[in-house]
């Protein structure tokens, strides 16, 4: 068990910052739009879809800085936080304009806040950071993100199914190993409960494979650009709930406001628990 101290300690990382170059090469991109099941993918001056900046500017650690859970050990930017287990809880990404295939950017990136918290199973961590995605002309994107570390296993909350949400479209999503591999191979991301059903099982707890919450939101965010073509995201912002698996089928959907530039979107189980919520601004 971490002491209090350790936790306070932690605090010594906010205002840490750290910049990182890459180019929005045209290989992730058509990654990205494989998996999609999108008929052509991005060319050189072509935009990258909203949410494909997180293809980009990847860590890849060496296989001797993995831990046990897959994931690179702690320290570096990120403060080292002792809870072993970590997600992606919610983020708020504004869109300026898109970033193009072929573009040299630059990523800022600066840690706002770390909060400790007692939770219902043990202690939580919350490390709040902010990215800024710089192109030749400016801020193009710029994200803030709450990651949340814990310590216990996962216990999804109760299913307690809701009613029926009116929506202007709905999809069935059959999420399947294929689909959580390839998008762990496109993020380099090598947690092993995307990928190790007996790890995600036996040590996690989890009934399956779990899907990966920035594949969540991609399909959110891909669906709602399939809802209205042409019209650009420049807001999108989500919320993760609780978590699906592959092997089980679940619902994405959405449905405008009043003015149809704001869109509620979310996903939810086969007993219509809602697993992410989230909400994106259209701009023609």
């Amino acid at each position: 068990m971490a002491e209090a101290r350790d936790f306070e300690r932690l605090r010594d990382w906010v205002g840490r910052s750290e910049s990182r170059e890459d180019v929005i090469s045209a290989v992730p991109a058509a990654g990205l739009a494989a998996t999609l099941d999108h008929d052509a993918a991005p060319m050189a001056g072509d935009e990258l879809p909203p949410l494909g900046h997180w293809l980009y500017f990847l860590s890849p650690a060496r296989q001797s800085e993995i831990g046990t859970d897959g994931h690179p050990k702690r320290g570096g930017f990120l403060p080292p936080v002792a809870l072993p287990r970590r997600m992606l809880a919610s983020s708020r990404i504004e869109f300026h304009r898109p970033l193009r295939i072929g573009a040299s950017v630059r990523r800022d990136s600066t840690i706002l806040d770390v909060q400790h918290e007692k939770g219902s199973s043990g202690d939580i961590v919350f490390v709040v950071v902010r990215h800024e995605i710089h192109d030749a002309a400016g801020c193009a994107v710029a994200e803030e993100q709450h990651i949340l570390y814990r310590g216990a296993a996962h216990t999804p909350a109760a299913e307690v199914p809701g009613p029926g949400r009116p929506a202007a479209w709905r999809r069935t999503v059959h999420p399947d190993p294929v689909l959580l591999f390839r998008y762990s191979a496109l993020t380099f991301n090598s947690h092993r409960i995307h990928y190790d059903r007996p790890y995600a099982m036996e040590t996690d707890g989890y009934p399956g494979l779990v899907l990966h919450i920035p594949l969540m939101a991609t399909l959110l965010v891909d669906a709602l650009r399939a809802s209205r073509p042409g019209a650009r995201v420049t807001q999108f912002g989500f919320r993760a709930l609780r978590p699906l698996f592959d092997g089980t089928p679940f619902t994405i959907a959405g449905q405008p406001s009043d003015s149809a530039k704001h869109w509620s979107v979310w996903a939810a189980d086969v007993r219509g628990n809602i697993a992410m919520e989230a909400d994106g601004m259209l701009a023609p």
